[in-house]
């Protein structure tokens, strides 16, 4: 039975929580972790032009095995608008951050979520730490449950009856690869939804960086174990999702990042800079794919003349010198780029977000000592996410939160999840994708994210519910101001547009 506790969170007010009972401890004195329990909180928020109402629920709930026993407890937070009438119309959007082993705080406390890191209008982060309204959240729209797999957040392995925990290899065929994640938390998300009542609702999945192989995954395995049918699939920094990328259209497709990074930094010709991003990445796209790729296909076999006129294009759109791309053959690495394109003046670029700058010990050398912005990040995130969960969503526990927790060695094999997403397209007319991307991202660079969507349905046949979004920041595009309601714009248009009314499904 459940306990009615009355008690003031900042705004919110407590309204329920669950038994001490639920709680899993080998001693008194040992960190109890909360198998299945939860807070809900009551706050205000004015988002979109419109002032509402909404919950926030945050706890645990388990990952069952086949014989009904507890093995994991996962952690969530759920966000709900107050005073709907048919939650059956309400759409819901599932977020998954990435890693793998990274926990749900990034989107969840910078993008979609009603409230938002406090950090300056280019991203960068400001003290003292913390959180500020988000008035571009997607919570005016659909409702938001943020899932922490395994090992991340508060989410953790349970031990057995005697207080042992699974041994690594039964930890990675359970949890730790691409396939069991995907399973495992498929048969969550199925109990999560009927839990919740969102069984008729909208569903909709959106995954950043490793999360858009888990969402990509999902979306079939819903489909196909649980019956669970979608609206919608979005894929925030894609990785490769299985679609691979080797040779020259790896080395290629690196060249459009180069060019945006070079030309936020300002290391490009006078007529080069003096053009807009988007129509000069036109350009360098249109050389990429006519010029380039052929050139690197034809490897030692290329005539000198041909190879000096690629090379001397592709040092003028990446900010290089002819000599530094002559000495490469062309192929320049993304760990190179980011130390040489601005040794001379004693910085390196980041790597998630190539608009940061860092400073190594010795201007020599072939890659940065550090990545500027991921440190950046957690000098803010980290903070802030612990500060919100227990003070605002009043969410106390002294097991720790991992921003990034162990998942390794993650079972990268029989990676099918880009053609997992094509059959669930393709089973399911209902079923949309788009792709949100930053130009000065360096990880999961944006030319890689339309290479994918491209390569996604190679028929063309669904190519009408395919679309792409770009945006002038890196990895973590939100952190930037303009970028922040830009894209929860784009978001909040493609839920909107995915509805398919009284539409039947049908080709």
């Amino acid at each position: 039975m459940k306990k009615i506790m009355l008690g003031l969170a900042l705004s919110a007010i407590v309204l329920t929580t669950t038994p001490i009972s639920a709680l899993e401890k080998s001693t008194d004195h040992n960190i109890a972790i909360d198998i299945d329990n939860h807070v809900i909180t009551e706050h205000k928020a004015n988002i979109n032009g419109q002032k509402f109402s909404y919950k926030a629920q945050t706890g645990t709930q388990p990952v069952w095995d086949e014989n009904g026993k507890a093995i994991a407890t996962l952690h969530y937070t759920y966000y709900t608008r107050s005073k709907v009438d048919d939650v059956s119309r309400r759409p819901l959007l599932i977020s998954f951050n990435g890693g793998p082993g990274s926990a749900s705080v990034w989107m969840h406390i910078a993008y979609t979520g009603p409230r938002v890191l406090k950090i300056d209008e280019e991203g960068y982060p400001v003290q003292p730490y913390g959180v500020s309204d988000n008035p571009y959240s997607v919570l005016d729209v659909a409702d938001i449950v943020f899932v922490n797999p395994v090992n991340t957040g508060y989410s953790r392995v349970l031990p057995d009856d005697n207080g042992k925990l699974p041994s690594k290899e039964e930890q990675k065929a359970t949890f730790f690869g691409v396939n069991a994640d995907i399973k495992y938390l498929a048969s969550w998300l199925n109990t999560f939804i009927n839990r919740h009542n969102r069984a008729l609702s909208p569903k909709f999945l959106i995954g950043e960086s490793y999360g858009t192989t888990r969402v990509s995954g999902l979306a079939h395995e819903l489909q196909n174990a649980q019956w669970m049918y979608l609206n919608g699939v979005v894929l925030v920094s894609p990785t490769e999702i299985g679609i691979e990328r080797q040779g020259p259209v790896e080395a290629a497709n690196r060249l459009p990042y180069f060019a945006a990074t070079a030309w936020y930094h300002k290391a490009l010709s006078e007529d080069l800079q003096q053009k807009p991003l988007l129509s000069f990445l036109e350009d360098v796209e249109l050389f990429t794919l006519n010029k380039y790729l052929p050139a690197l296909a034809k490897g030692a076999f290329i005539s000198d003349q041909e190879k000096r006129e690629v090379a001397n294009q592709v040092a003028n759109y990446a900010g290089l010198s002819l000599e530094y791309v002559l000495q490469n053959n062309l192929d320049i690495s993304t760990t190179s780029f980011w130390k040489e394109l601005l040794r001379e003046r004693g910085f390196t670029v980041g790597r998630l977000d190539s608009r940061y700058l860092g400073i190594d010990k010795r201007d020599s050398g072939d890659r940065p000592d550090y990545w500027p912005e991921l440190t950046s990040w957690l000098h803010s995130f980290t903070p802030a996410i612990n500060y919100y969960l227990r003070e605002e969503l009043n969410y106390k526990t002294d097991v720790k939160y991992n921003m990034f927790g162990n998942v390794h060695p993650w079972d990268r094999s029989n990676n099918q999840t880009g053609e997992q997403l094509r059959l669930a397209m393709a089973q399911n007319p209902y079923l949309n994708v788009m792709v949100q991307a930053g130009y000065f991202d360096g990880a999961t660079n944006y030319f890689d994210a339309k290479y994918t969507l491209w390569q996604l349905d190679p028929s063309g046949k669904m190519r009408n519910r395919l679309s792409f979004k770009g945006y002038e920041s890196g990895h973590m595009m939100y952190l930037r101001r303009p970028d922040l309601e830009k894209s929860n714009n784009d978001l909040r248009d493609f839920i909107l547009n995915a509805l398919p009314g009284n539409r039947s499904a049908k080709y």
